[in-house]
């Protein structure tokens, strides 16, 4: 029988859990992320399902793995995990995980202030304000992003017709905006939206089967982001992601925001160095901009920057045993 401990450091990303595996995650060779993370799911999914499902965890659980860089321009090695599955790239993750490393000395800095991660998406540098022994807000500049399809019409069971749009930040978004068949956010439920959700999901990968044009092992739809006009004071837009089988995003969710950044820009209506405040279903918001043009293969492309802010929460020593029939974790349908 195998009992097998993890140290996790507990935080919230602006509202979204953060579950930082600082000691005790499995032992992977010296690859790219981008390998490490094929490794990880082929050999060692179970950690991720214990981790984040229940009785440990719940269906919006999300988390990361440090470890050491492959690359000399890196200072630290992250893998992300979550429900859902090990993403390429999180953006609410990155800032949890920062946090976390930063305020709990797991990883030094070269230069004070500025971090760069390896991500299986890529190198993704970051700036980050300390006051005192504490992190007030992490910046991060995230990989390439892009507008991959636009005006997409989807007929969608029991909502009717859509038109979306297709944007990458790090993960690929179907990204709604109000129109005939959605009024908007307000009225709907956390239910209401995980079921809406699952239809538009389900209609999309009929009919959208994205590649990344650089990074072939990135593909497919998996998540939906609800779009809607702001009510925090001073942000631009509100937004409910759903990710998952039952989760919505409890932040901005970064990469949904650095693929929104995307999508404004590549249809004008948002400019290069312009102020984006994205705003959650909870409230909270990430500070964003497109810093640069770029391309992705051969499409447009920026390279967006997203900042929040997180908040360590708790230390956990978590006991996976096999003498538990649910050592591994379980969802309710």
């Amino acid at each position: 029988m195998a009992r097998n401990v993890f140290f996790c450091i507990d935080s919230h990303a602006c509202a979204n859990p953060v579950r930082v595996v600082a000691g005790g995650g499995p032992l992977l060779p010296n690859v790219p992320m981008a390998e490490k993370r094929m490794l990880f799911l082929e050999k060692h999914d179970w950690v991720r399902h214990a981790l984040m499902f229940e009785p440990r965890g719940h269906d919006a659980m999300s988390g990361s793995i440090l470890y050491p860089s492959t690359r000399e321009d890196c200072d630290v090695g992250v893998l992300f995990i979550e429900v859902s599955g090990c993403l390429p790239m999180c953006g609410a993750g990155t800032v949890g995980t920062v946090t976390v490393a930063i305020e709990e000395g797991l990883v030094v800095p070269r230069e004070e202030g500025r971090l760069a991660l390896e991500t299986p998406a890529g190198r993704v540098d970051i700036e980050y304000k300390r006051n005192g022994a504490f992190v007030e807000e992490v910046r991060l500049f995230n990989v390439n992003s892009y507008l991959h399809a636009r005006d997409i019409v989807l007929e969608v069971p029991q909502i009717g017709t859509l038109t979306v749009d297709l944007s990458y930040g790090g993960n690929y978004y179907i990204i709604v905006e109000p129109q005939d068949n959605y009024a908007g956010l307000d009225g709907l439920k956390a239910d209401d939206l995980v079921r809406m959700s699952h239809l538009v999901r389900e209609a999309a990968q009929k009919v959208l089967h994205p590649v990344h044009p650089e990074d072939e092992r990135i593909r497919g739809v998996k998540h939906v982001m609800w779009c809607d006009k702001p009510k925090a004071p001073g942000a631009s837009a509100r937004n409910a992601v759903f990710y998952g089988d039952k989760a919505i995003d409890r932040s901005p969710c970064g990469t949904g925001s650095s693929a929104r950044v995307a999508q404004l820009v590549a249809r004008g209506r948002l400019q290069v160095g312009e102020t984006f405040v994205h705003e959650s279903i909870t409230g909270t918001t990430f500070n964003c901009r497109a810093e640069e043009l770029t391309r992705v293969g051969d499409y447009p492309a920026v390279r967006p920057s997203v900042a929040g802010w997180a908040r360590v929460i708790g230390y956990n020593t978590i006991i996976v045993d096999d003498r538990d029939p649910l050592a591994h974790g379980f969802q309710i349908a």
